[in-house]
Order: structure tokens, then sequence, then C-alpha cells
């Protein structure tokens, strides 16, 4: 594709102006393309940092995204209830969901397939059997569906919001009580590795939440989710002024505060739901890994 930089450009540096005449295309993107050796100026390889002057002729290309299939591997797993239509498991924090840039294998789909011999495919060769996801630091309860009836069943119960997902978070400062988030929601205008519930147009999201213990400036708070957007009680929280403790991507990581955990303190620990063929009430609980609980004991204020 060929692109002529205005001359009003003049003085940009060339990733900067090619991520805002590009809107499909983040600045870390056109970056990675550049790097690549998939974008040139007035036919030479382009650098990042250079400036524009105007009127350049810049060619880019943008190759078909990798589609390989996730292999099995032999992983450790935490599975706490299994039958022949589903699994339920209690990921550990640290494990990328599915295979993506950057995490090509060592994933909880590599895990399965491993597991689970039919699994391949249903529903998509690169996401088999998953029904929704947990971020790679946090931890806790995720099922997966061993068919695509399952799958379906399952899909549509977390799209009627029949699924009960209840976190535990812990998080800087002292909210009220209890209270409730209800935002539109999208990806941040300006850094787009975040999403934010400050934006102009985006879809619902709602969050509950309960504090059940109070701690030295901080709070272990029970989050209900009514929707399951991506980061969406990180970004609440964060944006409410309570931020997770250890989330460094959402201001959780806080000069002069000690470290007492190194990733955001999120733990999924109950999922309920009906049982995809049974019709059967399901529900689980796990308690949150030794680092939250340690957590949890470096801020609980010493007894006098």
């Amino acid at each position: 594709m060929k692109h002529v930089v205005p001359e009003s450009a003049r003085g940009l540096r060339l990733d900067q102006h090619l991520a805002q005449s590009l809107p499909a295309l983040s600045r870390a993107r056109v970056q990675a393309l550049i790097e690549g050796g998939h974008v040139t100026i007035d036919g030479q390889p382009a650098r990042a940092a250079q400036r524009v002057k105007g009127l350049e002729s810049v060619e880019y290309r943008v190759p078909e995204p990798e589609a390989a299939e996730p292999q099995a591997q032999e992983l450790p797993l935490t599975v706490v209830f299994e039958d022949r239509h589903l699994l339920v498991l209690n990921k550990a924090a640290g494990m990328v969901v599915h295979p993506g840039a950057g995490n090509r294998d060592g994933t909880l789909v590599n895990a399965l397939l491993h597991r689970v011999k039919d699994l391949g495919g249903v529903g998509g060769v690169l996401r088999p059997g998953l029904v929704h996801r947990l971020d790679k630091d946090t931890s806790g309860l995720m099922v997966v569906a061993k068919h695509d009836q399952a799958l379906e069943a399952l899909q549509r119960a977390f799209a009627a919001r029949d699924v009960e997902k209840i976190y535990l978070a812990l998080v800087h400062g002292q909210p009220d009580d209890q209270g409730t988030f209800r935002t539109l929601y999208g990806r941040h205008p300006r850094q787009r590795l975040r999403f934010s519930g400050k934006v102009k147009t985006g879809k619902s999201a709602v969050t509950h939440y309960r504090v059940t213990t109070r701690l030295q400036a901080a709070a272990l708070v029970e989050v209900t989710l009514e929707t399951g957007r991506t980061h969406q009680i990180r970004a609440h929280f964060s944006e409410a002024g309570f931020p997770l403790w250890g989330d460094a991507l959402y201001g959780g990581v806080r000069r002069g505060d000690p470290v007492v955990i190194a990733r955001q303190a999120l733990h999924a620990f109950r999922l309920s739901f009906l049982h995809p063929k049974t019709g059967k009430p399901l529900s689980f609980e796990t308690d949150p890994p030794a680092d939250f609980q340690a957590a949890v004991k470096a801020l609980t204020p010493a007894r006098r």
C-alpha cells in the first residue's frame, strides 16, 4: 500500500505520523512493521524515529497473520472438576490462556490439548474449548468445553449473564463499603495497551463490589461481574482511584509503597453455572494462591 506524507506532517516522527494517518494500525504495530522491514520511504528502508519533511512516498505491507495450529504440551494444570462434557480448572497466575504474538506455546491451550485428546477444533483451531478467558497474571477458575454442543450452551449462558463470576481483588485505598461501576467501555484513546470506562462510545461494562476486609492503605474486595470486558475490573478500579496492588499497567505500582505482590492482585475465586448437558447447578470456589495471601498478610495492620 502507498501513502504520501502531507506537508502538514513536517517534523513528526515517521511512526507517529503513520499511526495518526492509518487508524487501523496502532503505533506499536507501525513500529513492528518498520522493524520487520515492511515499510519503505522514498524506496529506502524506513526508520521509526526519522523525521518526515512532507511529500515523501511511503510504501507499507501488512503481512498475513500467522495461524499456526497450537501443539499439545504436557504442562501442569490444576483441574477441580471434569466429566465428558467440560472441565473446570484453577489457572495459575503467569499462564497465558491461548497462543498469540510472543506466546506461541506454553499456554493453557497447549496444556488442554495434551489433557483432552479430542479437544482440537472445538470452537476453532486457535482457541479450542475456550468459553471465556483470564488475563495472563490473573489466577483462578475457568470452564472449558470438551465438545461443540457444550461450548455453544456455555457461550449462550455467558452471553445471557446466567453465569456467576466472582473475583477477589486487593486494591489501593479505602473504597466505599460497596458500590457499582457502570460505564461505557473501550480501548484507551491514547494508551493502546489499556482499556477505559471513560470513553465516548463503546460497550456497556458493569462491575459490582463489596469490601470484605479493610487493610493498611488497602482493601480486600469481592467483585461480581455483569459483563466480562477485557481488563474490566482493573480499569474500573483504577479510574475510580483504587488500582489493584501490583498492577503496573493501571497504576497499581506506586513509588514508596511496599512490593507485596509481583502481578495484579486479582483472583477468580467463584464460578457458578448450569451444566450444559444435565442442567444441574454447578458451583466452584478456590482459595487465592500463596502470593495473593502473602500480600494480604503483608498489608494487615499489626495488632497492638
